[in-house]
């Protein structure tokens, strides 16, 4: 049995038992999520069972933005996070609040078609002074944390690259208060569509859509001695009555098969 299972039947499961059916709360449930998670938590809410509109809009943002916003007294019953640092920053401020890895992620690299980009040469393309490198912000986003480990990756393959990049990589997206750079659009598809890099870090999870909005692109894997492994980490915040059986649902067969059919890696789904 993985970690991630015995700690559900162990806590989650016991807890969503006891709760009386048909009974709802004064006030809807607030998820918080990772703005990578929007398609499959968009899905992830309208297929959980529940009663209408007992299930508040999920607000997304980038992870470490949402953390300070609940720090600074935003109310959120659940937080879904791109990392496992944000909720376990939220569980020591809670004494015995669990956090749980619920899914993984990759990193890719979406880039300019004339760059002829493969794993082979990505190492290379991205140390060319003549080629713009965009990454999420640091600190705020989990996303520009793993670019940063890419990073640090890198000097091995490369001394001197980890100094290289991070002097060049440019934070376009996943501040607190950055900008969409085109208006209507994605804040990834935004960068590419105002022409601001050639070649952006990211989750391999969100890169069809982009390759369908954004022409002139292709998107590769990392290669293995740059591979980080993206952990996503869920803490329940609050006693909310339907807090744990949503927590359920996602660690549930179904949710799982939600989060991989958008790209992400379940950490609980039987094989065939």
């Amino acid at each position: 049995m993985t970690r991630p299972f015995a700690w559900l039947i162990g806590t989650l499961f016991g807890l969503a038992a006891t709760l009386t059916p048909g009974i709802v709360a004064a006030q809807p449930l607030r998820v918080y999520a990772a703005g990578s998670l929007s398609a499959a938590f968009t899905e992830m809410t309208t297929l959980f069972p529940a009663p209408p509109d007992s299930v508040a809009p999920t607000v997304f943002g980038p992870s470490g933005v949402l953390r300070q916003r609940i720090e600074q007294g935003a109310q959120a019953d659940i937080l879904a996070s791109a990392d496992m640092t944000q909720p376990r920053i939220l569980a020591q401020q809670r004494p015995g609040r669990l956090v749980v890895m619920f899914t993984r992620n990759r990193l890719c690299a979406l880039g300019r078609n004339r760059l002829a980009l493969s794993p082979d040469n990505l190492l290379d393309r991205m140390l060319d002074p003549a080629v713009r490198l965009a990454t999420s912000t640091p600190g705020a986003d989990p996303g520009g944390d793993y670019a940063w480990a890419v990073f640090a990756r890198a000097d091995v393959v490369h001394p001197g690259a980890r100094a290289i990049l991070e002097a060049k990589a440019l934070k376009l997206v996943g501040g607190p208060d950055t900008p969409l750079l085109v208006p209507g659009h994605g804040a990834v598809q935004g960068v590419f569509l105002a022409d601001r890099a050639d070649i952006m870090l990211g989750y391999c999870s969100g890169a069809a859509p982009i390759l369908r909005e954004v022409p002139g692109l292709t998107n590769v894997s990392l290669p293995p001695d740059l591979t980080v492994g993206p952990a996503y980490g869920m803490i329940v915040l609050t006693d909310h009555p339907m807090a744990q059986r949503f927590a359920l649902f996602v660690m549930s067969e179904q949710g799982q098969v939600i989060l991989q059919r958008h790209g992400f890696d379940p950490v609980g789904v039987a094989g065939n």
